[in-house]
């Protein structure tokens, strides 16, 4: 049986997640998108620390997908080096189903 991922990015806004989202799960390249607004961020940017208020994106997948959703994920990205992490993750097995059924 193979693994689960998700995948863990962050937007600048709603629209941009929601877009991007929608072409993932269109393409099948991932089950599902969840979209959480009012993450506050803080980080180096070059040589200045900056402050933004953000959008959280988790998709879920099967890991078989992962390299080819992860590298669509970064052509749709509207940041010029959005940050795309993978988190191995064990789902219950009707959930394992779900993802590997409406995946390719």
């Amino acid at each position: 049986m193979s693994g689960f991922i998700f995948l863990y990015t962050t937007f600048p806004d709603e629209a941009a997640a929601a877009r991007v989202a929608r072409e993932l799960v269109d393409a099948r390249l991932v089950a599902c998108a969840n979209i959480i607004p009012g993450m506050r961020s803080i980080y180096r940017y070059g040589t200045a620390v900056e402050e933004s208020q953000e959008v959280v994106a988790i998709f879920k997948l099967p890991e078989t997908v992962g390299e080819r959703a992860a590298a669509r994920l970064r052509e749709c990205h509207p940041y010029e080096t959005p940050v795309v992490a993978a988190f191995a993750v064990q789902p219950d097995d009707a959930t394992a189903a779900w993802l590997r059924q409406v995946t390719d």
